[in-house]
């Protein structure tokens, strides 16, 4: 009998022993896309993302649950980066079932946001509520990040709780492998959104480049 499980069930280690994912430390080539190439921001976008910092910062005083942590930080953090601009198109809240290697369970879960670009996965984003440790989200990105029908090119994610955010690297080939970036932090001293804006611009271009 087919067993059902919720992805927010998995660790880490589920996930890896499950789908045969191991995470590549010894190559500093594998995940490049969030250092390199990155696209500079305008005195525009920096002073939104500055306003955006400040209103978080404001509001973490109090309960933030998930929704609000999209309404303040990933909703226009997402517009500045062009995935509500053509050809991207996010999707919302989209199911997903992935059945394991071992046939006798089928794990689903639902996406937070998806943008897609002619059906290529762009980015995987999962938020969480303000305080949630991204630990216990990185498990659950990748386990949707596996669902991407088209294995052939790299997946990407992004796992935020509102003030730390960490990008993820999924290749599927024959022994699949994924990389996380460092962690950036609203509660540094400069405004770490710059950053996480700019790669999530190269993340757009790249998938852009490829459908070309």
């Amino acid at each position: 009998m087919v067993q059902a499980l919720q992805a927010n069930e998995l660790t880490l280690s589920d996930v890896e022993d499950r789908f045969n994912l191991r995470q590549n430390f010894g190559d500093p080539t594998f995940f490049q896309e969030w250092q390199d190439s990155l696209p500079e921001l305008t005195p525009s976008e920096k002073q939104a993302l500055d306003r955006i910092r400040t209103e978080f910062l404001y509001l973490n005083k109090y309960p933030m649950l998930e929704d609000l942590v999209k309404m303040v930080i990933l909703s226009p953090l997402l517009s500045l980066a062009g995935f509500y601009r053509p050809p991207l198109r996010p999707v919302l809240e989209k199911r997903v079932d992935v059945a394991i290697q071992d046939g006798e369970n089928t794990v689903y879960g639902r996406i937070d946001l998806l943008a897609l670009l002619r059906q290529i996965w762009v980015v995987v984003i999962e938020s969480k509520q303000a305080g949630f440790s991204l630990k216990d989200a990185t498990a659950q990105t990748l386990f949707y990040m596996m669902a991407n029908p088209k294995s052939e090119i790299p997946t990407f994610g992004l796992v935020t709780n509102g003030s730390h955010f960490i990008f993820i690297k999924l290749i599927q080939n024959n022994l699949p492998q994924y990389a996380f970036s460092s962690e950036f932090s609203l509660f540094r001293p400069e405004n770490e959104l710059y950053i996480v804006c700019r790669i999530l611009k190269r993340l757009a271009e790249l998938a852009i480049g490829r459908s070309a």
